[in-house]
């Protein structure tokens, strides 16, 4: 597994942009739609091989003027400037933002009591590993016929990624499985020993459907969005979700779910039946 995160969304980045974008002409007999080295470099006022060392993970440490620059040229948002704020540090040894802590798998009472009143709303709310540590009833009503809270220590990547059910619940089992890899590669994500543990799991476990993803994606994953699920009850919703960081010291996520249309809203409340339900942690 590769510990050249940086290099490697750097990579991605620039050949996810076009050179329209930038305003460069895309010109004959391009292997990529996206940005050349040689158009990044001019871009960013910096030499092409200086570009090649840092994609190939030669030269780990850009300064923030260099890191200024590239972000200015591939157009980063606010969330992937930060993200590659934290890829360049994480690739100096030596100060970890978490130390040697493990996964917080402790829940604070505040949070419990604003899940509970979340009801009806689906919420959870996940660690850094996407183990799920407490849910509304509501949300129990939803994902446990699936078989997403099975187990003692339900995970949403576990479930997708091994379980034969999650194709089935999942009609987006690609982009949800996309989602989730992105999800553990934030940060740097291998760079915390436990991330790295769970990725050697499911490397070893699941082969390149996972693999495949820890090389190619960036990192980022989309906190709202629509999420697609087949319920064996009330068949397929459709559910938007906002994705909630809590404070640092959690290192926690707090998840919720609320129907996309019409016919989610009704099947939601046949299902949690519209009346506040008992916070349930797992």
């Amino acid at each position: 597994m590769s510990d050249n995160e940086l290099g490697r969304f750097l990579r991605l980045r620039r050949e996810a942009v076009t050179p329209a974008e930038v305003g460069l002409p895309a010109g004959p007999r391009r292997r990529t739609p996206g940005l050349r080295r040689s158009e990044l470099a001019t871009l960013a006022g910096v030499s092409v091989e200086y570009v090649t060392r840092l994609e190939q993970g030669r030269d780990r440490r850009p300064s923030p003027q260099v890191l200024t620059a590239l972000a200015d040229a591939l157009r980063l948002t606010t969330a992937e400037r930060v993200h590659l704020h934290r890829l360049s540090k994480g690739a100096t040894p030596g100060f970890s933002c978490t130390g040697e802590a493990g996964p917080n798998r402790h829940v604070r009472p505040t949070v419990h009591a604003l899940l509970d009143r979340l009801e009806p709303t689906p919420a959870l709310v996940v660690n850094r590993l996407g183990e799920i540590l407490a849910c509304t009833d509501s949300y129990r009503r939803l994902a446990e016929p699936i078989g997403l809270l099975d187990g003692t220590r339900p995970s949403l990547a576990r479930f997708a990624f091994t379980d034969p059910r999650a194709r089935t619940a999942y009609p987006d089992w690609n982009r949800v499985a996309d989602e989730l890899v992105a999800a553990l590669k934030q940060g740097p994500g291998q760079s915390q020993a436990h991330v790295a543990a769970l990725m050697e799991e499911l490397t070893v476990s699941c082969g390149a459907e996972f693999t495949g993803r820890l090389a190619t994606l960036t990192g980022l994953p989309k906190p709202t969005g629509i999420l697609r699920l087949v319920h064996p009850h009330t068949g397929e919703l459709r559910l938007s979700y906002e994705t909630l960081d809590l404070p640092a010291d959690d290192d926690q996520q707090l998840i919720a779910y609320l129907p996309a249309d019409a016919e989610t809203s009704a099947a939601l409340d046949h299902l949690t039946h519209r009346r506040p339900g008992a916070l349930r942690a797992i």
